[in-house]
């Protein structure tokens, strides 16, 4: 009989390949990636081996209504009804094309599709008379018809039922490929929305797996993009390397007034946000108020791009960790996200903390392509709710309660998944396997 969650069964050992999907704010398109993760027993490390990575565009026709939809936040019954499952018929173009393109087999190469889909909304933090939510639309069960695949959707508001923000929900995969014994690091995603993941020392009490915290920074790419397709009339979607902003002056004045003025950026972990307040009538704003000060197209994009910048240091001085000596305890900074590419971001963020002692560097370094990573998180969390298995709870985080996050749409090989998980759980006692602590990333 298995006692203290350890099975006197020895567990059967699991593969499997699970395609991760992700379409950003942005929708410049959705982000495809195959990984296999391979594990001999519930105890002992996982195994990652990131196949191939691509992303396929989004067409016009999708991404013109979702856009009107988030932008006015007016809509129909009748039109989101259809708008998901077009986006679930859209995805499952992104996985046939992103097959093609690199000679995969649909039904040898692929067990199951992760898809976090397209956001609509994230109330992640809502105000008096509002409720916590989130809505994320490409309807699973178009997947798991169209693919003949197992899919898994909808891994947000699994955080939120069990009292947390659903987002960022990164600091479990940050913290598996960073936590080294005596260096401590950060990983810093600009997506549309910036995010960071503090990942303490294992040799520090309470240091690894079990101190890591996430938080958003502020805006990401969002305002950035917006700026872009207003001043290019749509036919730039976002700064290629930078080269628009970097040719303006940066207005410190409007800069630290934003930031020094919106509340979100005294408030201390846990914070998310999206946009609901980094949104594109808010980028308007923000263009409208650059332009009554006489700046240029270059100048209001080098000065918005500031902004994100700006934020995010400010929030590893404000709520990073620290040493015995109030300093910041952070000496290697892992940059990833579209944004990651803009270096009047992180040159910016790397002059700031440079006194610190600080070393930046792509994701790319330690074996993960920056761009991938938010498809690779979700490609983790559809394995874990084929497998029962919760992930790692952050700290700085409103509950602790473990939750299988996800929502499975079985697909034609759903009962075969199902006996390998069972399985890989042989006899183990209690609610939940324990959640991965320990992973190798193979090449």
């Amino acid at each position: 009989m298995a006692t203290n969650g350890v099975s006197s069964k020895k567990s059967a050992g699991f593969s499997l390949r699970v395609l991760g999907l992700n379409s950003g704010t942005s929708m410049d398109g959705v982000d495809c990636v195959l990984c296999h993760f391979t594990q001999e027993s519930p105890d002992a490390p996982l195994h990652l081996k990131i196949i191939k990575y691509d992303d396929v565009e989004l067409p016009q026709s999708i991404k013109k209504p979702v856009f009107r939809v988030i932008r006015d936040n007016k809509t129909t019954p009748e039109e989101l009804c259809q708008i998901n499952v077009k986006l679930g018929e859209v995805f499952a173009d992104a996985v046939e094309e992103f097959c093609r393109r690199h000679n995969f087999d649909l039904q040898k190469d692929i067990d199951v599709v992760a898809s976090h889909g397209q956001t609509i909304w994230l109330l992640s933090m809502p105000s008096e008379g509002q409720t916590r939510s989130a809505l994320t639309m490409a309807e699973g069960s178009i997947l798991a018809a169209r693919l003949g695949k197992t899919a898994v959707t909808d891994f947000r508001i699994s955080e939120q039922s069990v009292g947390r923000q659903g987002a960022p929900m990164i600091a479990f995969f940050d913290g598996l490929v960073l936590q080294h014994p005596t260096i401590p690091r950060a990983c810093q995603n600009i997506g549309g929305i910036a995010n960071v993941c503090f990942i303490p020392p294992t040799s520090q009490e309470n240091g690894g797996m079990a101190g890591i915290y996430d938080f958003d920074t502020g805006p990401g790419n969002m305002f950035i993009d917006y700026a872009m397709r207003h001043y290019t009339h749509g036919e730039q979607e976002y700064d290629k390397d930078g080269v628009f902003g970097a040719a303006g002056t940066v207005s410190d004045e409007i800069v630290d007034n934003y930031l020094a003025t919106l509340p979100y950026f005294s408030w201390a972990p846990p914070k998310t946000t999206g946009r609901e307040l980094f949104g594109d009538e808010q980028a308007h704003e923000l263009i409208q108020l650059c332009e009554s000060k006489g700046l240029t197209p270059q100048d209001t994009v080098a000065t918005i791009t500031r902004i994100t910048a700006k934020a995010a240091v400010q929030a590893y001085r404000k709520y990073g960790p620290k040493t015995a000596d109030g300093k910041l305890d952070v000496k290697e900074v892992y940059m990833c996200g579209g944004g990651a590419y803009n270096p009047n971001i992180w040159k910016y963020m790397e002059s700031e903390l440079k006194a610190d002692g600080v070393r930046f560097t792509m994701l790319d370094e330690a074996g993960v392509h920056g761009g991938a990573k938010e498809a690779i998180t979700f490609a983790f969390q559809g394995m874990e709710a084929i497998m029962g298995r919760p992930l790692v709870v952050p700290q700085q985080v409103e509950t602790q309660t473990p939750v299988i996050v996800g929502k499975i749409s079985a697909g034609k090989n759903y009962r075969e998944l199902m006996k390998m998980s069972v399985a890989f759980g042989g006899e183990w006692e209690g609610e939940y396997l324990p959640a991965v602590r320990e992973m190798v990333l193979e090449n």
